[in-house]
């Protein structure tokens, strides 16, 4: 870097790679045939600026008096900067690591082979289990269409946002054949429902799919072969974190129903469900506080469950 004159230019510039420049002008410290010249300070990414004292340290270098280019920085100007710095300094030091996540036993099996069985489920309200006196009532719902009230007639099993798997467990343990769990988070998957599949005893009728629901509807085939249809699915969502309307309809173009499948769906207060979804047709919609569940099923389930009531 240098401060260089020419005798074909009015100015002269102090030169740097920087396009955007500041400029100041001031008169040379000898006499000279050449007009008054410029300075020009290249101005940096913020991280890089200059400070007061090192602008001085670089002007008294090439000779020039600093007090005529630079005035001195208020004393508010620095109070900010210290305030400022005080302030990433303390909410650096309070971005601390994450808590582990921790897990207890509230949750049981209602009935079947592995009836009052405890199961695990995460002590934090990100996984929100199916309430047991929904599932109590799906259950029953399922079994009564199946002309069964003890028993799910046998078949296989689709658990969506299975979370702590107590839904698919519950199927296990009435009477499916095998059960398919879709579950995203690692750590739900490796501390709360394996450990329950293994403490059930279910683990080797299970198969787990850590994939996003809608990656996995998209690509049933691809994940549970052609022969893809379930008997069950249940759908139990995260409420504020899916647009309804969308998933059921990804949900009944999938190749994973059937003209005899049954659909559970848990949903919130203020949500509109159609009476039916492709082939299948509500059979039932019960209200638990802020929580409903609908079930869609086979037209025939629908004729008996009239009968019957």
């Amino acid at each position: 870097m240098a401060v260089l004159s020419s005798p074909f230019h009015a100015t002269t510039d102090f030169l740097c790679p920087n396009s955007h420049l500041r400029s100041f002008r001031c008169r040379p410290t000898s006499i000279s045939r050449h007009r008054p010249f410029i300075i020009n300070f290249a101005s940096k990414p913020k991280k890089e600026i200059l400070d007061y004292d090192q602008k001085r340290e670089f002007l008294e270098q090439y000779g020039l008096n600093p007090d005529e280019f630079l005035s001195k920085p208020s004393p508010k100007t620095k109070r900010r900067k210290e305030q400022g710095n005080t302030g990433n300094e303390n909410h650096t030091h309070l971005e601390g690591p994450k808590p582990p996540r921790e897990t207890h036993k509230l949750l049981q099996v209602l009935g079947g082979t592995a009836r009052r069985k405890k199961l695990l489920s995460p002590k934090s309200m990100d996984v929100r289990p199916m309430m047991e006196v929904v599932k109590g009532a799906a259950f029953s719902i399922l079994q009564a269409a199946g002309g069964c009230t003890q028993y799910l007639r046998p078949g296989r099993w689709l658990d969506l946002y299975s979370g702590t798997g107590s839904v698919g467990i519950e199927a296990i343990s009435r009477g499916c054949s095998e059960v398919h769990f879709v579950e995203m988070d690692p750590w739900v998957v490796s501390d709360v429902l394996r450990p329950n599949l293994e403490s059930t005893g279910f683990l080797d009728v299970s198969v787990i799919h850590s994939v996003r629901v809608e990656i996995f509807l998209k690509n049933a085939e691809r994940f549970v072969g052609k022969d893809g249809v379930f008997d069950y699915i249940s759908v139990t969502p995260p409420y504020m974190l899916v647009d309804y309307a969308e998933l059921m309809d990804q949900v009944s173009n999938s190749s994973v129903v059937g003209e005899n499948t049954f659909l559970v769906v848990e949903y919130p207060l203020r949500t509109g469900m159609l009476e039916s979804y492709a082939c299948l047709v509500k059979i039932a919609d019960r209200r638990f506080g802020r929580t409903h569940l609908a079930i869609y099923g086979p037209k025939w389930a629908q004729k008996k469950s009239k009968v019957e009531t």
